[in-house]
């Protein structure tokens, strides 16, 4: 039986999908990395309840949120695929990515990875990626697949279904220390383009 709600599953995670895109302005060219855990989403620990419905639930509202954005999405298999991700094989190609052989199943890797697997076009997986954002559904630790530095996003929600939710947004390393100027408006100023 299922314990957490499809609607309000997909609701909730739009909601998180939106306030992530306010934080990361994601559009054509960036990248989204998705954990997410159906067991803890309907309330049980990780790796006991996998739940193929929520799983579906899941990827159809992240790859909506995708066509909607323009962004891409890499989805986390679990640690018995060594946290491997779900990519389109094009968008590895592009990248440079280095594709591993396995093909996630509900029992190794996860109803989310495995939904997205016959979901993506021409789905493979890929060992690492550095995405530009991110979204951990039930403690799924996909800190290791954001770029440095990644950057705590606090959205409305802090739960889809029973499941605790973490968000970021990443951006690029500050150098230069106390005489780097970051700001280009301030920049121009101190070139008196302005």
């Amino acid at each position: 039986m299922l314990k957490a709600d499809p609607a309000a599953v997909r609701s909730a995670l739009q909601t998180c999908l939106s306030d992530l895109h306010t934080a990361a302005h994601l559009s054509r060219g960036r990248l989204l990395v998705v954990g997410a855990s159906t067991s803890e989403i309907a309330g049980e620990r990780i790796g006991t309840a996998t739940s193929g419905e929520l799983g579906r639930v899941v990827v159809e509202t992240v790859l909506d949120f995708c066509a909607s954005t323009g962004c891409d999405a890499a989805f986390q298999c679990c640690e018995h695929l060594n946290r491997a991700l779900v990519v389109s094989r094009g968008l590895a190609a592009q990248k440079g990515w280095r594709e591993v052989s396995a093909v996630p199943v509900m029992g190794a890797g996860g109803a989310v990875a495995a939904h997205a697997f016959f979901a993506l076009p021409n789905a493979c997986l890929v060992e690492r990626i550095e995405a530009d954002a991110g979204i951990d559904i039930g403690d799924t630790l996909i800190g290791m697949h954001l770029k440095p530095v990644a950057v705590p996003v606090r959205g409305t929600l802090t739960q889809v279904g029973a499941a605790h939710v973490v968000m970021a947004r990443t951006r690029p390393p500050l150098i230069g220390g106390s005489r780097a100027v970051y700001d280009p408006e301030e920049a121009k100023r101190r070139l008196g383009l302005q």
